[in-house]
């Protein structure tokens, strides 16, 4: 495996621009922030997010409430998941992550369904020389990613035609590409959990289950990424296995 293939940050990234980028991604996706909640987010002084806020405000990336906090501005568009959903599963996720990253060594995922994307809310990564970095705030095709896939296969296939039928991932899928995501769904259903080895990104490999609320409804997905050149068969069951763990105890808060 090439390393480069993973998605790194660029060599000479601005941390300004970073920090920007994700407070902007977590007000379309959570609908608001306080300066002391981005602060935390960021790892970064109250000062330096009054600042990063203001910057976005001047942008219309966010406006600022008579409460003091900030809230999407105009150029965001609104996310298709419900911004207090988010919000609260990713509070209530963080916990279980960072306890999950720490049993399976990887680094670790909470992920929600946007219309025909899959969206990234919350990420736990390793210090480790190789890993995957974290996909918080990232966007890819539903077929691409373990959550997508979930998602595909909570759907009578029917329904599943009709999504990958014409234009998909912007484009014209053949007969056998929609066979083998078809494939791959039923394989899904049949063991309960879903395997992306490169679907995503050359080089990554990433396993999910599903986070479920009242009624079964699929709410997100709990994943573990790594590096193809560190995923081998017989961990998958005991991935697995913790990752089924982790998600009940993350679903029994929820309900609570």
């Amino acid at each position: 495996m090439d390393p480069i293939s993973l998605k790194k940050p660029p060599a000479y990234g601005i941390t300004s621009v970073d920090h920007a980028l994700r407070l902007a991604a977590a007000l379309q996706l959570e609908g608001g922030l306080t300066v002391t909640a981005a602060a935390e987010r960021l790892g970064v002084a109250r000062s330096t997010a009054h600042r990063l806020l203001q910057m976005l405000v001047y942008r219309d990336f966010a406006a600022q409430g008579d409460d003091r906090a900030y809230r999407p501005g105009l150029v965001l568009e609104m996310a298709a998941h419900s911004q207090s959903e988010t919000a609260r599963l990713r509070s209530i996720s963080m916990a279980h992550l960072e306890r999950l990253a720490e049993l399976v060594d990887e680094s670790v995922n909470v992920s929600v369904r946007a219309g025909g994307t899959t969206r990234f809310i919350a990420s736990v990564e390793r210090e480790r020389s190789l890993r995957v970095t974290a996909r918080e705030g990232m966007v890819f095709p539903l077929a691409r990613t373990t959550t997508g896939m979930l998602y595909f296969a909570d759907l009578p296939d029917t329904k599943l035609r009709e999504h990958l039928d014409g234009e998909h991932d912007g484009v014209e899928q053949s007969a056998q590409t929609m066979e083998r995501i078809l494939r791959d769904v039923r394989r899904v259903r049949r063991l309960g959990f879903a395997l992306n080895i490169e679907r995503s990104e050359r080089g990554l490999v990433a396993i999910g289950v599903p986070i479920r609320g009242a009624g079964g409804v699929l709410l997100g997905g709990l994943s573990v990424s790594m590096p193809s050149v560190r995923y081998e068969e017989p961990r998958l069951d005991r991935i697995v296995a913790v990752l089924r763990t982790v998600g009940a105890d993350l679903e029994a808060d929820l309900a609570h």
